[in-house]
């Protein structure tokens, strides 16, 4: 599994628990690692991308009322979706860059992810 993952472009650092069940992957700043790569290296092994922490950093785009992280490096868009009442109160703002703290659900078989719950969205720089 460590292999598969650290073998993907952009990828800086693996670390696995195959007793736990989890595998940790930090990205190198300014990647353009797609969701699906990751998926597909993992599902490569046998196993299935579950839900997953993240930070990712991004544009904010707003497009008929729906918001969006348009994710640095790989222009992957991620609906943002509020992990709870509060995290809905922080409004994103149509083009702004931003960094997003949240979860990535498991995706359905065979589909990539495309949402985050996010817990937090700060202004950041998108590089």
């Amino acid at each position: 599994m460590r292999v598969s993952l650290k073998s993907v472009s952009g990828v800086d650092s693996v670390n696995v628990s195959l007793a736990k069940g989890l595998a940790s992957v930090k990205m190198k700043p300014g990647n353009a690692t797609r969701l699906k790569q990751l998926q597909d290296a993992i599902t490569k092994n046998g196993f299935t991308m579950k839900q997953s922490t993240a930070t990712v950093s991004g544009n904010i785009v707003i497009e008929n009322g729906k918001s969006q992280l348009q994710v640095s490096g790989s222009n992957e868009m991620l609906t943002l979706v509020p992990e709870s009442q509060t995290s809905g109160d922080m409004k994103p703002t149509n083009g702004r860059p931003a960094v997003v703290d949240g979860i990535i659900p498991e995706a359905i078989k065979g589909k990539s992810p495309d949402s985050i719950r996010y817990r937090s969205i700060r202004e950041g720089i998108s590089k």
